[in-house]
């Protein structure tokens, strides 16, 4: 079973390469993310997800999905001068991760999506990227 933070960051990359395909064609670009996607082994070299690992993050990454509406709302009304329309697509990728846990998923306390968030802008974003996701967050907290 993978570790939360391995889980969010797998979700992470699904909702950034959402954004670069129309809702018809999500279905099977997540298919290919599984297919695709091999995961380091020090035993046998790689290895694919687990299934349960598999379908918690296609939950999640369903769950995320369906209400980026709501989220982009929620983000657009704390980010001052920044719309949604105008961020990096990474970093509104982990911005709207975090704020979906922050609002949505109960075992996961706020302080620990918006660390979390800032490690991944760390990881995926630009220059500035950690310290403009966490004042979004911030801000919604």
């Amino acid at each position: 079973m993978m570790k939360r933070s391995e889980v969010r960051e797998n979700v992470f990359k699904l909702v950034f390469c959402g954004d670069f395909h129309s809702m018809k064609e999500i279905p099977e670009q997540v298919d290919r993310f599984f297919e695709e996607t091999a995961l380091p082994d020090e035993e046998i070299g790689l290895t694919v997800f687990g299934e349960e690992d598999e379908a918690v993050i296609r939950e999640k990454f369903t769950q995320v999905k369906d209400r980026i509406p709501e989220l982009d709302a929620r983000i657009n009304e704390v980010a001052r001068g920044w719309k949604t329309s105008r961020m990096g697509k990474a970093e509104l990728a982990i911005i709207r991760l975090a704020v979906y846990e922050m609002l949505y998923d109960d075992e996961i306390p706020v302080g620990v999506a918006i660390n979390e968030a800032v490690e991944l802008a760390k990881k995926y974003g630009g220059e500035d990227a950690s310290s403009f996701v966490n004042g979004i967050l911030a801000r919604l907290a």
